[in-house]
């Protein structure tokens, strides 16, 4: 047991002592050190008389001005996102192709037959007024108690295929099948007015002749005045006329009969 004594008191020997924590630590002076006081006698109203090496001193404010960087592209109006209109932009019915105002000279072209017709708004191919006139063809049809809404559709397309050949045949520049349907669609404006005397008068008699024979040349006249005028096909108004008065014709047969 003397031996392991000895080994205790020899083993790690060091001239530390716990008083001595009192007196200096951690490389700090012999003077007092606040921090030992106890709690309430600290005077906090004294300012610090060290700083930590540790802790940053505070900077001054920055009070340059903040870096904008200066916009080398200044899009225009029309190209920006948030200032973009669609004042510039047609309307959609335009769009669509559906043109009030050149469905309104095609049809005071039609109702004056001798109206120079434009050949540049006659060439368009506007379906809409053709659609509303065989619509209203079959609407004055149906009031006189017939239902032929389906003869209506049905020979208007065979006459507009039939016109279509034609018409590609005798002209040098051609023709597209939309043009051919809208200008007779158009044309048909008169005949509307012979069914709608149909349903007040009877078209069977001598009156009703004339009235048919007139109306079928005033069908017949538009329509070929407008194929000569979009076509520039000069002198051929008779040759394009006949056709058209057999087609217009058989409309008129359905109003009378």
């Amino acid at each position: 047991m003397s031996g392991f004594d000895n080994f205790n008191t020899d083993f790690y020997q060091s001239s530390y002592s716990v008083d001595d924590q009192s007196q200096a630590g951690y490389g700090y002076s012999n003077t007092e050190n606040p921090y030992n006081k106890p709690y309430g006698q600290y005077d906090y109203s004294q300012p610090m008389g060290y700083s930590s090496p540790g802790v940053m001193q505070p900077q001054q404010p920055y009070t340059g001005q903040i870096f904008q960087p200066t916009q080398t592209y200044t899009p225009s109006p029309s190209q920006s996102m948030y200032s973009s209109s669609f004042d510039d932009e047609p309307p959609l019915l335009e769009e669509l192709g559906i043109n009030f105002d050149h469905i309104w000279q095609k049809t005071l072209t039609v109702l004056h037959p001798m109206k120079v017709a434009d050949g540049s708004i006659m060439n368009e191919t506007d379906l809409a007024g053709p659609m509303v006139f065989c619509l209203a063809f079959g609407a004055t049809l149906l009031l006189s108690g017939k239902i032929q809404f389906g003869y209506v559709y049905g020979i208007s397309a065979i006459g507009c295929l039939g016109m279509y050949c034609l018409l590609n045949l005798m002209s040098m520049t051609g023709v597209s099948f939309g043009c051919v349907a809208s200008v007779l669609g158009y044309c048909l404006l008169p005949m509307i007015l012979l069914s709608s005397f149909g349903v007040v008068f009877s078209l069977q008699g001598m009156m009703g002749i004339i009235l048919t024979a007139a109306i079928i040349g005033w069908c017949s006249f538009s329509a070929s005045k407008i194929f000569i005028s979009a076509l520039a096909m000069d002198g051929q108004q008779l040759l394009v006329a006949y056709p058209c008065a057999l087609l217009y014709g058989v409309f008129a047969l359905i109003s009378v009969f």
